[in-house]
């Protein structure tokens, strides 16, 4: 099993560096979802003329589509304080009370992964967020007395990639909701040319170019991508990223033109030529390349299906004709034997 992908969407330990210089922090720096951008530009002025908290915001979408830069900017445009943690943190409703509890009026509390709040943090958070109190409970057994604390009017700004796993409940009290999509290769050139100018590195359209179109539609896989080749161009090169020495380093990174890595890969072949096109279960698939099926479904399957080459149906995952033209296959006639392997 691969432990780090490097078009992994998720945040990975070096990721790190540079981070802060290159995370917009207003709205004009902010690159694409120019829906949802306009929107909250608009509800965050709305609650500057009348002087309230905005209204508490949940932002899901796919990982590394900018949930978090977005809290940050939303909380910079107020003028107010941010505090984030994440929904594994906050292990006991102790834990969100004293979070809570050392908000100033209209603060921002984000909670990256809420759909990973525990249940009975998620019950303490319900009138915090409608009735700004929360709910402590002093002592145990018949002595036991229950204690109703006032907050200050605050804002949580909930970041999720699993919408559907929000309860009911906690979903109806957020006012605005929001959906981020993945980047359009434009969006993405502007973004990586941004970074590169920060970074101070030197790279060519054709270089962008490349980077762009094998970044899977995320922001945070281009910018890890584009340090990643200001290694090979200052080691292989002059310094300058060039179309010729991003696609040399690319493929050296195991990363092919669309932005398949080696796992997108496997599960294609399995499917492909194991399955014989599909359908075929999650679980078959997983077993036979040794992954776990959360990270084919959360990362393989979406950029799978947004090329186009997969399919989800009710009997199982199933290879589109896209596919077998892709991978340069037939698709296989009554024998259904394998046709070879695809890297």
């Amino acid at each position: 099993m691969e432990r780090e992908r490097i078009i992994a969407p998720e945040w990975l330990q070096g990721d790190g560096e540079h981070e802060s210089a290159i995370r917009p922090r207003s709205f004009n720096e902010y690159v694409g979802q120019d829906q949802v951008k306009d929107n909250i530009a608009v509800f965050v002025q709305a609650a500057l003329g009348r002087g309230e908290a905005l209204d508490h915001t949940l932002l899901y979408g796919p990982p590394g589509l900018g949930k978090t830069t977005l809290a940050t900017i939303i909380a910079n445009e107020l003028g107010v304080n941010i505090r984030i943690t994440s929904g594994p943190a906050i292990a006991r409703p102790g834990d969100l009370a004293a979070i809570i509890t050392d908000l100033e009026p209209r603060d921002i509390l984000f909670i990256d992964e809420i759909h990973r709040l525990n249940r009975t943090v998620e019950e303490v958070l319900y009138p915090a967020m409608e009735d700004f109190a929360i709910d402590i409970v002093t002592g145990k057994g018949p002595g036991a007395k229950s204690l109703r604390l006032p907050l200050p009017p605050f804002t949580l700004i909930g970041a999720t990639t699993r919408a559907g796993m929000l309860s009911a409940p906690l979903r109806d009290r957020f006012g605005v909701i929001c959906r981020l999509e993945y980047y359009n290769q434009a969006d993405l050139a502007t973004i990586i040319n941004r970074s590169a100018q920060i970074l101070q590195v030197a790279i060519e359209p054709e270089g962008t170019e490349q980077i762009s179109r094998r970044a899977r539609g995320t922001p945070r896989i281009a910018n890890r991508l584009l340090k990643r080749l200001r290694d090979f161009a200052e080691v292989k090169g002059n310094g300058v990223i060039t179309g010729e020495i991003a696609d040399q380093a690319l493929r050296l990174l195991g990363v092919d033109e669309q932005g398949l890595d080696g796992t997108d890969r496997k599960v294609m072949e399995a499917v492909l030529l194991k399955y014989n096109g599909g359908p075929v279960g999650l679980d078959n698939i997983a077993a036979s390349i040794s992954e776990s099926v959360d990270t084919i479904e959360d990362v393989c399957e979406p950029y799978l299906m947004q090329l186009g080459l997969l399919q989800r149906t009710t009997r199982g995952r199933m290879a589109t004709a896209a596919a077998w033209e892709y991978f340069k296959l037939t698709p296989p006639g009554g024998n259904g034997k394998d046709q070879g392997r695809l890297f």
